[in-house]
Formats: C-alpha cells, sequence, structure tokens
C-alpha cells in the first residue's frame, strides 16, 4: 500500500505518548498525530515548553485533545513518576520515544544517576520509562517507536565503552546512544515476539531534518527561507517527524521493521534496513542485561 503521510488514517479514539513532544521533530509527531484525531500525551521537561506546545498544536487543530506529562530522562524518579502517570491513563496506543540529547557536550556530562549524558538520556531513560510503562502498554496492544539516527552509519558501536568512559567525543557519544537505542528496539521486538504479546516494536529514524527549514510555530520553529537551497539534501523537522508517525500508525506496519526517509536523509518514509550491528541478538541481549543492571529496572516481557 502507498502510504501518504500527509493523509494519516482516522485515530479518533486513539492515545499516543510522544516523549520531547514539545519541541522540533518531536512537536510534529505530535502535531500530525493530533491532526489525525489522537489524544495525544505530550511528556517533556518543562512545564511552560510543553504549554507553548500544546497551544501551538492547537492553534492548527482547535479541536486537538492534548495532555502533557513532565518527565526527565536523565533522572530516573522523575522516569518513574511519568511512567506510573501513563499507566494512569488506562490505554496508550502508541509509545513514540523521541526525545533524546543531541549535543551532550564537548566535556562528558552525566545525569542524575551518573550515567554519560546522551546514552542516560536517550537509551536508559527510555528503556525504564518503556520497562515501567508495560501494564499500559500490554493492556492496549500498544507500539513502541524508538527512535534512531543516520549517525548509526558513521560510527561503529562499542558496547564495551557504552557510557564513553574511556574515549569521550559529543559525536561518538551520541553515536553509541543511537546505536544503544535501535539495538534497544530490535530487541524488544525478538522478546514481545517470543513471549506472543500484544505490543509490537517499530524502529524509526527522521534522516536530515533542520528547524530552520521547518513550518513556522510561533515558540516552537523559527524557518530561514535560504533553507531551501537546501532542499535536495536536508528537510523540515515536520518531515523528519515522517517515519515516527507511519511507525506509530501504519496498520501495515510490523514489528521489527525499520522506517526512515525514502532518499536516505530525505523524502517519504519508507522500510529501511538498520545497520547490521543493531540487528544482532547476541550484542543486543548483552545490551539489554546491561541496562537492566544500570538503571536496576527489571524490564519483563510478557
Amino acid at each position: 500500500m502507498s502510504w501518504n503521510p500527509q493523509a494519516l488514517p482516522d485515530l479518533s479514539g486513539r492515545t499516543y505518548a510522544v516523549t520531547g513532544g514539545n519541541a522540533g521533530i518531536g512537536y510534529f509527531i505530535s502535531e500530525q498525530l493530533a491532526g489525525a484525531g489522537a489524544h495525544v500525551v505530550i511528556l517533556g521537561r518543562t512545564p511552560a515548553r510543553l504549554t507553548t506546545a500544546a497551544d501551538a498544536i492547537k492553534n492548527h487543530h482547535p479541536h486537538a485533545e492534548i495532555s502533557t506529562i513532565r518527565l526527565d530522562l536523565a533522572d530516573l524518579e522523575s522516569v518513574a513518576e511519568a511512567a506510573d502517570s501513563l499507566n494512569r491513563l488506562g490505554r496508550v496506543d502508541g509509545l513514540v520515544e523521541n526525545a533524546g540529547s543531541t549535543s551532550p557536550g564537548r566535556k562528558r556530562r552525566t545525569t542524575r544517576q551518573g550515567f554519560e549524558l546522551a546514552v542516560g538520556t536517550n537509551h536508559l531513560g527510555h528503556f525504564a520509562l518503556t520497562a515501567l510503562a508495560m501494564p499500559v502498554l500490554t493492556a492496549s496492544g500498544a507500539r513502541v517507536v524508538p527512535m534512531g539516527s543516520l549517525i548509526t552509519r558513521l560510527q561503529p558501536f562499542d558496547l564495551d565503552d557504552l557510557q564513553t568512559e574511556r574515549k569521550y567525543s559529543e559525536f561518538r557519544a551520541y553515536a553509541q546512544s543511537k546505536h544503544a537505542v535501535q539495538s534497544f528496539g530490535f530487541e524488544l521486538d525478538r522478546r514481545l515476539r517470543a513471549a506472543g504479546s500484544k505490543v509490537t516494536c517499530v524502529v524509526a529514524h527522521p534522516g536530515f531534518s533542520l528547524g530552520s527549514a521547518s513550518p513556522r510555530r510561533d515558540g516552537i520553529t523559527d524557518p530561514q527561507p535560504l533553507m531551501r537551497l537546501f532542499a535536495p539534501i536536508t528537510q523540515g523537522k515536520d518531515r523528519g517527524a515522517w517515519p515516527a508517525v507511519r511507525a506509530a500508525v501504519d496498520p501495515e506496519a510490523t514489528g521489527g521493521q525499520f522506517y526512515g526517509p525514502a532518499r536516505g536523509g530525505v523524502g517519504r518514509p519508507v522500510p529501511k534496513t538498520a545497520v547490521k550491528v543493531d540487528r544482532d541478538p547476541d550484542r543486543a541481549a548483552r545490551l539489554w542485561s546491561l541496562s537492566e543492571k544500570l538503571t536496576g529496572t527489571t524490564f519483563d516481557v510478557h
């Protein structure tokens, strides 16, 4: 079936939670889901920014149903509180794990629990959130959508130095975190299948997406007309949202798929193939065990 990202199926009656849904790609994921009739739950760190995002969506879709939950993925206590809030919703049809630290800094920094900032936020925070929200995800037969990145094609995955303690650079830390996100997503799918779970996991990546090439949204984006000159190689964050949205709502999507832009960094969302290292079950099982140990979270899949 040909998928039109600008004509989504009717999502009335469904609830989707989007981490980092108050800014960037996450904002446009939230806006597109809400525009198709879904109740969208935006999770983010700052209440004021959550309110700004909710207002921006309602400016474009006056009847949108939006709610917010505070979530700081760099703090496992906040993660636990957010997961509890999700479980109390009673229904979550999709959890889009979009939030993340893209620029952890030239010097190595850590989360509240002492994890390297990028992997602690992008992977370990989402790992714990997914594990703790499994009651509502399972009850809803939800779809989990971890957000990967093309950076995984530019840097190897060193699981023995997951937190870049031996060798740190901002680029390497971010790449490590996104390898972990993708590896986790495919392993989650394998475990869900083995357990006969109603939950599925579909991984996505946004391609090359810039805020300056995005449509204007007050308090969210500030487009620059000259960025249109780079259209063949980059796109706005509204289009960067397309793969995750398709992964979340396409009725024909199946667990274990990987969606990204058709032309590498740009284009319509289509099935792609992730790098081999992130599809390795043995490495993923090691990552899973390490993630449980680091977060102190037992992740039971059933």
